[in-house]
């Protein structure tokens, strides 16, 4: 064992598990097989982050990182590519797209100035959308999605002029669901309700909150909570599900008192 691996090292182990020498499972790999492990790994990394914990965003990082190598690696025994070939490809964008560092470009100053002139250099590599919502994958969480649809279209100016119009749309996308209920629909219910849940995450780009932050807070302050009742439920003898609505109602307004006291 060395006392400090580098990328190269990193690298070579690699191309050692991929080997007719190496294991049975890194060699049955495939760029589609491990799509899952990638996503998977992204989402640990963001978790890290939201903790605070250093020695955590080490270690799945170097996850996130083994990843990247692992479809170099394919690549390479396909011809396609190699990692050299990827490092040179996302160095070269860098500094193409920073041409107020590395190219002595004047006049950008600020953040929204980089956005601003973003297009234009996608234009000049060949970049150019037929389409505003060009280059927003397909398989990215119907959420975050959702989204960054709305930034786009919101770049053309085709946005709401305030939050009037908004709750207005959303109280029509409740009664129209109201109404699917009553025709039994269910293929025309489940749109409507998309329908909400899309106005949902208008509602909170229009108001600068990003709906996948906003969600995530909100699934962690019902966890707690939901938690909490389950532990008050088995101090008097009993399961949640053995309780009334009103007595898990009751819980829940408990769990929600001492949150906001900081006791949970």
């Amino acid at each position: 064992m060395k006392e400090k691996y580098t990328f190269s090292d990193l690298v070579k182990v690699m191309e050692k598990l991929r080997s007719p020498e190496g294991c049975p499972w890194d060699r049955e790999q495939t760029h589609e097989s491990l799509l899952k492990y990638l996503i998977e790994e992204a989402y640990e990394v963001v978790d890290a982050v939201l903790k605070g914990d250093d020695e955590e965003l080490k270690e799945e990082l170097g996850d996130l990182l083994l990843q990247v190598v692992f479809h170099s690696q394919i690549a390479k025994e396909r011809g396609a590519f190699t990692v050299e070939d990827v490092i040179d490809s996302i160095t070269r964008k860098l500094i193409f797209r920073h041409p107020h560092v590395f190219g002595g470009k004047e006049g950008i100053k600020s953040a929204e100035d980089v956005n601003r002139e973003w297009e234009k250099l996608k234009e000049k590599e060949g970049k150019k959308r037929e389409s505003s919502l060009d280059g927003i994958p397909k398989s990215m969480p119907a959420l975050e999605r959702a989204y960054k649809l709305q930034k786009r279209a919101e770049k053309v100016g085709f946005d709401w002029k305030d939050f009037k119009g908004i709750k207005e749309k959303i109280v029509e996308e409740l009664q129209e669901i109201e109404e699917e209920l009553k025709r039994g629909d269910r293929e025309k219910l489940e749109e409507e309700v998309g329908d909400l849940l899309f106005m949902a995450v208008n509602l909170s780009r229009f108001l600068g909150v990003h709906p996948e932050i906003a969600l995530r807070k909100a699934n962690e302050k019902f966890e707690k909570r939901f938690r909490y009742m389950e532990k008050r439920a088995k101090e008097t003898g009993k399961e949640l599900k053995e309780m009334s609505l009103e007595e898990m109602e009751e819980l829940w307004q408990e769990a929600k008192e001492r949150e906001e006291g900081g006791n949970i």
